[in-house]
């Protein structure tokens, strides 16, 4: 179809998309590091203070699978400057917010506009690049996607070091200035015709109500006690209500918001299915990582940046070199390839110890980094490049939102297990423990001598110490056994594999015209 193809300056259009989800992906992990500081200039309490985040992902989550319906009712070109000015705007004003409430509602808007940029970049990349470079294109929306995970615990370290928490949003100022310039200028979109099916109001409205509240269950479910929580169990009841009933009406409905038959698609569907299980390994493993560095190992925020940055940075040379030659290997054996060396890293993580140095620390990530190069690149080729033009856009925001929900239910679900484990273990580490034996005496003796000068009751302080090396224990142990138990729900990845199809260039692509 014409009206889906983009024209104009290839490398205008490239940086004007690098630069937008550079700075999309980049923002959420810099707030992350920064919720301690704004939590301390607000005043606000601890159990509050997650909203910045979660309205972020909630407004994400529900904008997401539309960009396909509203790229069709707008053109690339109106639609991404539109996105990138309103993130740009609504992180301007999160920069001046003056207390959490007015924080909460600037970050729900910047999640208005930061949902749509992801995926519109990837589909601007792939319509924009000949189907014979589509691994080029791949390889250059995930050195946009994948460096922002990897500068932004470091950036807002030190932002917020030599600032404060205000310029991890004020940064975006001049970036989403530049990319909604190259955006608007370079994005021709020639015989475009705006989409004038009629509105699916319902299906809008469904998906808004059943996504925004499955978010909030994902979010909120560790510190609400889940479905102890009556707010918990009765938000869980309306998304899964409202979801499936959304299912239902898209594929009923002859003109959907979001067009779900693009899971007819064997091989888009099994990457989708991939990308969903990525997305919760690598965000529910990245959080016990960092959460690892933090509590065992006593890091700081800068210091976790720092050990993820000296260990992912393989990727921003890896890329492009996998997207420039990786059309000559099957994408298959890549993606396996990848599965089996994210696995390794997981399992690698499941055996650090509380006496761990940098380099232990730097390997599983480095190995990570390493495999999600492999997977990135062909498996966003294999799904979407078989795609008719006009269903890209809808697929790109299903592709990426199953991303993003595999990452909430890995780190809601991680968080979960880890504080029930920590508990198990702490009670079965201690039933062992014997006050009377000679070892526990031993090590009584040994913690008096150590702190008899420096405490008045020597004997409580040994108690006390002994505790909190049990709970550290229990702690190491919890961390290890969740690091294997997604490696064990990763390694099931690899049967989707075998359903995936090599995308050939030139060949007639499935349902095409």
């Amino acid at each position: 179809m014409k009206g889906e193809v983009i024209t104009g300056s290839k490398a205008g259009i490239t940086i004007a998309a690098m630069a937008a989800a550079l700075m999309s992906v980049l923002d959420i992990s810099i707030v992350n590091v920064a919720l301690s500081d704004i939590r301390a200039s607000f005043g606000t309490p601890l159990d509050q203070i997650a909203w910045v985040s979660t309205g972020y992902m909630m407004a994400n989550v529900v904008v997401i699978p539309m960009t396909g319906w509203l790229q069709r009712r707008f053109g690339f070109r109106r639609y991404f400057t539109a996105s990138i000015l309103i993130f740009t705007a609504a992180s301007v004003l999160c920069g001046l917010a003056w207390n959490l409430p007015s924080l909460v509602l600037f970050r729900i808007l910047q999640g208005v506009g930061g949902g749509a940029i992801i995926p519109t970049s990837q589909a601007i990349l792939f319509a924009r690049y000949p189907q014979k470079e589509h691994g080029m294109a791949g390889a250059l929306f995930g050195l946009g996607a994948v460096t922002g995970p990897l500068l932004g615990p470091t950036v807002g370290g030190m932002l917020i070091e030599v600032a404060s928490w205000h310029w991890i949003f004020l940064i975006n100022l001049p970036v989403g200035l530049f990319a909604a310039y190259m955006a608007w200028r370079h994005i021709k979109q020639e015989d475009f015709e705006p989409s004038m099916a009629r509105v699916d109001r319902w299906g809008i409205a469904l998906l808004a109500v059943g996504m925004a509240a499955l978010q909030f269950v994902l979010e909120e479910g560790t510190r609400e006690d889940w479905f102890d929580s009556m707010k918990i169990t009765v938000l869980a009841v309306v998304a899964g209500v409202a979801l499936i009933t959304f299912i239902v009406h898209e594929l009923e409905t002859p003109q959907p918001v979001v067009d779900l038959r693009v899971f007819a698609n064997r091989s888009y569907a099994a990457a989708t299915g991939v990308n969903f299980l990525i997305g919760t390994a690598l965000f529910g493993g990245s959080f016990l990582f960092s959460l690892f560095c933090g509590t065992v190992m006593r890091y700081s925020a800068l210091d976790i940046g720092l050990v993820f940055l000296k260990g992912s940075f393989i990727q921003v040379l890896l890329m492009p070199l996998i997207g420039r030659f990786g059309g000559k290997v099957d994408g298959r054996l890549l993606v396996g390839l990848g599965i089996v060396g994210m696995c390794f890293s997981l399992w690698t993580n499941g055996h650090l110890t509380s006496t761990a140095d940098e380099a232990a620390l730097i390997t599983p990530v480095f190995i990570r980094a390493c495999s999600m190069g492999f997977i990135f690149v062909p498996l966003s080729v294999m799904a979407l490049s078989n795609l008719r033009p006009d269903q890209r856009g809808n697929a790109a925001g299903l592709f990426n939102l199953t991303r993003e929900l595999g990452g909430s239910i890995g780190t809601a679900w991680m968080s979960s297990a880890l504080n029930r484990l920590t508990k198990v273990n702490a009670t079965a580490l201690s039933s062992h423990v014997d006050v009377y034996g000679q070892v526990t005496q031993e090590q009584l003796a040994g913690i008096k001598a150590t702190v008899a000068a420096r405490v008045t009751d020597p004997l409580a302080a040994a108690y006390g110490l002994l505790g909190q090396r049990i709970n550290l224990q229990a702690l190491v142990r919890a961390f290890n056994a969740n690091f294997t138990v997604l490696t064990a729900i990763f390694a099931c990845s690899l049967v989707l594999v075998v359903m995936l199809r090599r995308a050939s260039p030139g060949v007639k692509v499935e349902g095409a015209h």
